[in-house]
């Protein structure tokens, strides 16, 4: 496959400015993709009986779930990235490798970015509910609204005083704590720096023939096609990334990630049939008395678009002017041919708007 669809980042002390965690995701979707940012309180449920309804398939509900604030696209339940009110931010990328893809509904990489979000207070707590509820649950189903396309996923899950990668291949995953900086782009990239890891992930590549069981363990060598000594000589959006992030570390700032995101040489602020259709910043200090600052675009193009900060306070209005009026959870390929409906919200109408203004000639007179 072409390594479609995102690029996430953090950024941790003493990489960062200030004490202070820096996360950020470009999410790269089909071109004409809605993506809108909404915010859902915390709750109590009751009645456990109750299955939770997700973009697929019905799960356990728990007693309690966090309030969250997510960039998701409208048509499903799940979210491409998001936040919740403990400081914990979560974004996942599509990968491919030896293991067949499940074309099986079950839990999109999207929807458990969003129980991880719910249900937990700390980065490493979130691992633990994704990696519980894919054993149960599994990964599948058709990930984009009236196209075929399925993958498995990696995650990058940070709070204010640690990151985690947490990468999948069905099942089966690895787990790697962060130091300093990282960078994720639909690729595994964990190599032999496994800090956490499904117990019978390193049987199941030998049984395969992914692993002679000899060598040092390569997750990503057992489970994907790449040349692991390659991953940072290429040109590829994940060796382009981490070379953007180690240019300015010891200063990064929430500022130099809104950069990297806008950066289109590397490729990472995409274009064409596959673009950024959405963005995201978050600023976690360690100093758990100041607030974590969540920055959004709910806009494509970031480079013409601006983010937007959003505080978890106390009495949040619903963000109507991100939210798609015409969000529903219909199956996305029950009929065919399969017609989106409009799902543009206020905010990104007006940004179509404002950019039909700007790149049309005419308010650009040719002597100025």
């Amino acid at each position: 496959m072409e390594p479609y669809s995102c690029d996430t980042f953090v950024a941790l002390p003493p990489a960062t400015f200030g004490n202070r965690v820096i996360f950020g995701k470009n999410s790269d979707r089909l071109f004409d993709e809605v993506q809108e940012v909404i915010y859902f309180p915390a709750a109590v449920h009751n009645d456990l009986q109750k299955r939770l309804k997700c973009t697929y398939i019905e799960i356990d509900q728990v007693p309690e779930t966090c309030a969250v604030v997510l960039s998701r696209p409208a048509w499903l339940w799940g979210a491409e990235m998001g936040a919740n009110e403990h400081g914990v931010c979560i974004g996942n990328e599509a990968v491919w490798g030896r293991e067949d893809i499940s074309k099986e509904e079950a839990l999109l990489g999207m929807d458990l970015v969003r129980l991880g979000l719910e249900r937990a207070d700390t980065a490493e707590k979130a691992l633990d509910v994704i990696v519980d509820l894919l054993e149960k649950y599994g990964q599948g189903g058709n990930c984009a609204e009236g196209e075929e396309f399925s993958y498995y996923n990696s995650f990058l899950i940070a709070d204010r005083n640690e990151a985690w990668i947490l990468e999948t291949s069905g099942k089966y995953w690895a787990a790697e704590k962060v130091q300093g900086i990282r960078n994720i782009s639909n690729q595994l990239s964990i190599t032999t720096k496994i800090d956490r890891e499904h117990p019978n992930m390193r049987n199941y590549a030998k049984q395969k023939g992914w692993w002679d069981g000899e060598d040092d363990f390569d997750f990503t060598a057992a489970y994907s096609y790449m040349n692991t000594a390659s991953m940072m000589t290429s040109s590829s959006r994940y060796c382009q990334g981490y070379k953007l992030l180690n240019k300015h570390k010891g200063d990064i700032t929430f500022e130099t990630m809104m950069e990297i995101l806008r950066d289109e040489p590397s490729g990472i602020n995409m274009k064409g049939e596959f673009l950024t259709t959405s963005s995201m910043v978050s600023v976690l200090p360690q100093d758990s008395s100041l607030p974590c600052i969540h920055f959004f675009t709910g806009t494509p193009h970031p480079e013409r678009s601006v983010f937007k900060p959003f505080i978890f306070v106390p009495h949040i209005s619903q963000l109507l002017d991100t939210k798609s009026p015409t969000f529903d959870l219909e199956r996305p390929m029950a009929k065919k041919p399969y017609v989106k409906p409009d799902r543009r919200h206020p905010l990104y109408q007006k940004h179509q708007q404002a950019w039909e203004v700007i790149s049309n000639t005419k308010y650009f007179p040719s002597h100025l």
